[in-house]
């Protein structure tokens, strides 16, 4: 059997004799052959140039090279810097003052006789009973002295001799009759919560919380020194310690019948309902 070759000029003239030409059938196949043979041509051309573009930058173009120089340096062989202290501090003792020394004899002073109206007030010689409703600190001294030719007189030492610490300064936690808020504990409470303003702030913040308190009832029942233990934020805060300052009186607390300072302590809570 003879090769036919479908995409001939002739071949395509004999199918369409006496048809009508005009028609794209007609065109689409006359031309079959060119199309096939530029498709082949282009598909030829895009393969030789995917294969021969990388080969001519890999072989013909040179290649930078890199000259980044990375140089590592051991720490482990770097001598330690030797530091010199010029300047050595001495510990200085602080020297300790030595105590007066006091003759074992007091030195006798000779009374000085005055008419009665030129003797001052506070000159004039005190009677027992005076020196004893006299509020003026007396010093007791000991004269376990010597009688060292360096040694001061006791006359001589005006060193002022302090008392006691006042006992009515000191705050008392616990005593035997409590501070008593009017109407008690529970009153207390209603109260704080009666006056209590929530700070705009914490609220739209949503802060809620309890403030502990501590405060001291003084021994006229009024409210001293404000102490805050617990913390919620810095407005509750405020307001809680403007609440305790603002309580009224309470019954001081009381110490072998006298009525004394003492620590209070008492919650604060802020709650949104």
């Amino acid at each position: 059997m003879a090769k036919v070759d479908l995409y001939a000029q002739d071949w395509c003239e004999l199918i369409f004799a006496g048809r009508n030409k005009a028609y794209g059938a007609y065109q689409m196949r006359s031309q079959t052959g060119a199309r096939n043979t530029k498709s082949l041509v282009t598909l030829i051309i895009l393969a030789a140039l995917a294969v021969g573009i990388p080969l001519f930058f890999t072989y013909v173009v040179p290649h930078k090279k890199d000259t980044t120089v990375t140089t590592v340096t051991n720490l482990s062989k770097l001598e330690e810097a030797k530091v010199e202290d010029k300047h050595i501090i001495k510990k200085v003792e602080p020297k300790r003052a030595e105590p007066q020394r006091i003759k074992s004899s007091i030195k006798f002073t000779a009374p000085k006789i005055e008419k009665d109206e030129n003797v001052q007030e506070e000159d004039e010689m005190k009677t027992q009973k005076e020196l004893g409703e006299s509020k003026l600190a007396i010093s007791i001294a000991d004269v376990k002295g010597n009688d060292d030719v360096h040694g001061k007189d006791i006359a001589d030492i005006k060193e002022v001799i302090t008392s006691q610490p006042d006992e009515e300064a000191k705050v008392y936690d616990y005593v035997e009759q409590m501070p008593q808020f009017p109407g008690g504990d529970e009153a207390l409470l209603k109260w704080i919560t009666d006056h209590l303003t929530y700070p705009s702030a914490s609220m739209e913040a949503g802060t809620q919380g309890k403030v502990i308190v501590r405060f001291v009832v003084t021994e006229n029942g009024t409210v001293g020194d404000v102490q805050l233990l617990t913390h919620v934020d810095t407005y509750c805060d405020r307001e809680a310690e403007k609440v305790v300052r603002s309580l009224p009186k309470f019954t001081p607390g009381r110490q072998q019948g006298k009525p004394v300072k003492v620590w209070y302590q008492v919650p604060v809570v802020f709650e949104l309902i």
